[in-house]
């Protein structure tokens, strides 16, 4: 949708409490535990967060693409927090077996994988372009070519995984658009731009308003901004009726110099400009309705 400043709608909100590249070495209160994740999206769904965006580690502190351990957070999520929104990032991240050493990226057939989790989660990201990904000393090619992307929509309709659609550049939206035409991709579309990565398109306004420009009339955005740009751009966007990630996987810091305390610290503050702006907080269900998902599953909370 785009902007509609007269009646802009509620927002959704999502939270990725982790993310695949930094640790704990860059905020000790970055939860790297299935447990410890799965409290972080409850104290968020609890604070207004709709959609819970998921990466993982293994007993050590590493990203891992063991979709057993996708799938115990999946489950916990379903279990404690009532339709909210389960999202894997397709991406997964980088391993860091040593701070001090470079990154390994995830293999395609690791991130195909990923199609596998049980119980299923609502969605899975697709990355749509292939760019230089840079972190720290780690600089490597971030492969997402139509054709693997192709089959991983494929994968996904067959489980009835939906998709949301990460774009890092001008030129991802188009081809975003290319899979459309072809009919890999099916309308409405629901698009999440993401600004100031290295290696990817920078995070100013004049370049979100170019992405905004380029997606489908009835499209369906969110911002998801880096580091310092976070706040600015997540404010920008309330105020245009978009939609917006927050959480420490994108950053860490609550203000400059100053680290958050709790991923839930991020939700409440970006629930209060929101509705400073005038914007309500989309539920879960409501969140599902403007996305044209499926409704939630009943489940027992646990």
């Amino acid at each position: 949708m785009k902007p509609n400043l007269t009646h802009p709608g509620k927002v959704i909100i999502t939270v990725a409490t982790t993310g695949g590249l930094h640790g704990r070495e860059a905020n000790p209160a970055l939860p790297e535990q299935p447990k410890e994740i799965i409290q972080n999206f409850r104290d968020c769904y609890n604070a207004g967060a709709a959609v819970a965006h998921m990466h993982v580690r293994d007993q050590r502190g590493v990203t891992t693409a063991d979709i057993d351990v996708y799938g115990e957070v999946v489950d916990g999520v379903m279990s404690g927090c009532a339709g909210m929104i389960t999202q894997v990032g397709n991406g997964i991240g980088l391993r860091y077996e040593n701070p001090n050493e470079e990154g390994k990226h995830f293999t395609l057939e690791e991130r195909m994988n990923l199609l596998n989790i049980q119980p299923v989660p609502d969605q899975l990201t697709l990355n749509l372009g292939t760019f230089h990904f840079e972190h720290k000393n780690s600089e490597f090619l971030f492969y997402n070519s139509k054709r693997w992307n192709a089959e991983f929509v494929k994968g996904c309709r067959e489980r009835r995984i939906g998709n949301e659609l990460e774009v890092y550049d001008l030129s991802h939206i188009q081809n975003a658009l290319d899979l459309l035409e072809r009919g890999v991709l099916e309308p409405p579309l629901h698009f999440s731009f993401v600004l100031g990565i290295k290696g990817a398109i920078p995070a100013t306004p004049q370049n979100l308003m170019a992405m905004l420009d380029a997606i489908p009339e009835g499209s369906s955005w969110q911002v998801v901004s880096i580091g310092k740009h976070q706040l600015p751009l997540s404010a920008m966007v309330l105020a245009m009726g978009g939609n917006i990630r927050v959480g420490m996987e994108d950053n860490v810091y609550y203000s400059h110099g100053v680290l958050a305390v709790s991923n839930v610290q991020l939700v409440e503050r970006a629930v209060r400009i929101a509705r400073e702006l005038g914007r309500e907080i989309a539920s879960p269900d409501e969140a599902r309705e403007i996305l044209h998902m499926p409704k939630a599953p009943q489940r027992r909370p646990s």
